[in-house]
């Protein structure tokens, strides 16, 4: 009698450096559906756009007017660095190519990118930033690119690109890709947060951490603690007890994306409050703070502007900014209370002006 064929210690480990970004996603929704084979196809076009920033980061140093300044200032009337460009001009173009995409809509760009020949049957707008924390480029080190699937509505004959005004949950999916010692892209598409670790020797993003799962709390925090004197008052009552407290580290990198990836997979806290001269932050709700607040809910964490939820908030415009307080669910709330006490003195105080 011939004995059934055993697969090995090693075909088990082949079977998880099978598993590609475009095979999980399927997996995950266990389907090869319409929807299905959509999601995947996008996942990989994202992938082959952090490929190709990935190439030019690592020979940034050795090429010419790949780095520095461009001299001209972005919607934000923020410098745009030549990387910027370059990273904007790779989503475009890979996504051309895509048939799904009829839009996409980037911090770098005033206004949606349309492209019209996929604009009869496309039914995704990608939303993106394609470079985050571009100033640590010259520097060599962190960078990410962030971005978000949203299902278009109707056909935006107008081109206003009005169904974009809705709440971080209606997105499909979100993630970042993160460009350090190793390019690693994690993403979710509402079942849970996984990472690919991109293998250069392949040229794939391989499953490298599935069910990420944050912890209830954690000892880092991250914030630029240069803006102390230009938050409110109930921000610096936070750093005033991590630095009362024994059991807290401070990590902040200036590159969103990097702090980000530490909390998601330590635990934590990141903070981005307002100031006196930015009331409402700096950082792009539709395609900063939502993405990723998108992943911090689907990890078990959270993510707020301090008063409500990241994901309920409902954009006027497209370019709007956000405070952003996310990371482990106990220590948000932590920031929260703060925030809500200063509140409270608030209205007590205010009857006997």
């Amino acid at each position: 009698m011939v004995e059934a064929y055993q697969p090995s210690d090693a075909a088990n480990v082949l079977d998880r450096d099978c598993t590609t970004l475009s095979r999980h996603v399927l997996q995950q929704l266990q389907s090869f559906g319409p929807e299905a084979q959509d999601l995947s196809a996008l996942m990989n076009r994202i992938a082959l756009a952090g490929k190709l920033v990935a190439r030019r980061l690592t020979r940034a140093g050795l090429l010419e007017a790949a780095l520095g300044f461009t001299g001209e200032t972005n919607v934000q009337g923020e410098e745009v660095k030549r990387m910027d460009i370059y990273a904007n001009d790779v989503f475009i173009s890979v996504f051309k190519q895509s048939g799904l995409v009829c839009r996409l809509a980037s911090e770098e760009m005033d206004q949606p990118y349309y492209i019209p020949e996929n604009c009869p049957v496309g039914r995704y707008t990608l939303l993106y930033d394609p470079i985050d924390g571009s100033g640590n480029v010259d520097i060599n080190l962190n960078v990410g690119s962030i971005f978000a699937i949203r299902r278009q509505k109707g056909e935006d004959l107008d081109q206003s690109a009005s169904d974009l005004m809705s709440p971080g949950r209606d997105q499909l999916a979100a993630g970042y890709i993160l460009y350090g010692p190793s390019t690693v892209l994690v993403y979710s598409i509402g079942r849970g947060v996984h990472a690919f670790t991109l293998d250069p020797s392949l040229g794939e993003f391989i499953l490298s951490q599935e069910n990420i799962q944050m912890p209830s709390h954690g000892s880092n925090y991250s914030v630029n603690e240069g803006n102390f004197w230009q938050w409110e008052e109930s921000y610096r009552d936070f750093i005033r007890y991590v630095h009362r407290h024994e059991g807290y580290s401070a990590r902040y990198s200036g590159a969103l994306v990097g702090d980000f990836h530490r909390i998601l997979m330590q635990g934590g806290v990141f903070l981005y409050p307002g100031t006196l001269k930015n009331p409402d932050g700096k950082l792009r709700l539709l395609y900063e703070s939502a993405p990723l607040a998108y992943l911090m809910e689907q990890a078990g964490g959270k993510a707020s502007t301090g008063q409500q939820p990241i994901l309920d908030v409902v954009p006027s415009k497209l370019h709007q900014r956000t405070p952003l307080v996310i990371g482990s669910a106990e220590d948000v709330e932590l920031v929260e209370s703060f925030i809500q006490e200063r509140q409270r003195e608030q209205t007590t105080v205010a009857p006997n002006r």
